[in-house]
């Protein structure tokens, strides 16, 4: 299947189910990939991004664990490096780190004791040096610490165990976002954004990539979806609504992003993704019921497999 789906665990909310247990039913469900979001605090109970992902680990064999994405600046670089080799360890090198910017919660950062000025600036560095410092070799960490312009402070460190690298997906929708990207990724993780604007944000990033004498990173979308057992009905309508109304998209914009519906009309959807250069997409459930949800995203999975595979034209992903 040239596809790849994950989706993302549910670690918000007031009734928090069990991360061991929504990992493991992902993975027996054929999923490529299972996510977690990462904040330290949005208005929401919510678990920590490194510990839900150290419990997935602890209870798969073949899945792949990806931050959807890590806020990175908001950690000093040498203990997200440790983390992050940490759980690469742990998991027999099934990490993706899935790193962005952050700064859509301002008071988390204040929180934290770290400013959200220059996070951009201070998310490019640690990127420069955590491939060192996961291979175990010194790492030179004197500009880390200090603010754009500021007296640099740190020392060398050799962290161990050594890891393999993991792929590190490069998250946001701004044009800096992707020259983050063309610098630094293996892929880029945008955002509830529709079909046809990936695919020219990918002729885009081939540019930047080939300006750099680097591989060109793929293209992953993580979708807000709304999985429904029943043909009809309001689900993708529903998601545009949330993306309009609580994350500013234009109406348009949000309808063409929207994700929802049933088995056929979801991989119907994923079809588009595919057919936009998309290597992987990440299917965050919209509403309760995970375990429904689940089970409809791997329905269509199964149906966009068989399209792929030449099991029928387009009437058999519609499942008619």
């Amino acid at each position: 299947m040239g596809l790849e789906i994950g989706v993302s665990l549910p670690i918000t909310g007031d009734d928090i189910p069990d991360v061991a247990v929504t990992a493991r039913y992902a993975e027996a469900a054929g999923f490529d990939s299972v996510w977690v979001g990462d904040h330290l605090a949005d208005g929401r109970p919510l678990l920590e991004s490194t510990v839900a992902l150290a419990a997935a680990a602890a209870v798969t064999e073949r899945v792949r664990l990806g931050f959807g994405v890590l806020q990175l600046a908001m950690r000093p670089p040498a203990w997200a490096a440790k983390q992050i080799g940490s759980l690469q360890y742990l998991s027999r090198n099934r990490l993706t780190v899935g790193v962005g910017v952050g700064g859509s919660v301002p008071d988390e950062w204040r929180a934290a004791g770290v400013p959200l000025r220059g996070r951009g600036d201070r998310t490019d560095r640690a990127l420069a040096v955590l491939p060192g410092l996961l291979a175990g070799e010194p790492a030179d960490l004197a500009d880390l610490a200090a603010e754009p312009g500021g007296e640099p402070t740190g020392t060398t460190l050799t962290l161990a165990p050594a890891v393999p690298r993991p792929p590190v997906w490069i998250g946001g929708g701004s044009d800096r976002a992707l020259r983050r990207a063309a610098e630094y990724g293996d892929a880029w993780l945008a955002a509830a954004t529709p079909p046809g604007e990936l695919a020219a944000a990918g002729g885009r990033l081939a540019e930047l990539a080939q300006e750099r004498n680097r591989p060109v990173p793929q293209v992953a979308v993580l979708a807000i979806a709304a999985g429904v057992r029943e043909p009809g009905g309001r689900a993708a309508e529903n998601v545009a609504a949330f993306l309009s109304g609580r994350l500013g998209m234009a109406p348009e914009r949000a309808a063409a992003a929207a994700v929802g519906g049933d088995a056929p009309r979801i991989a119907e959807q994923l079809a588009a993704y595919a057919a936009a250069g998309v290597h992987h997409v990440v299917l965050a459930p919209f509403g309760p019921g995970w375990q429904q949800q689940f089970d409809v995203f791997a329905e269509a999975r199964e149906l966009l497999a068989g399209a792929a595979s030449g099991a029928g034209d387009e009437s058999d992903v519609r499942g008619s």
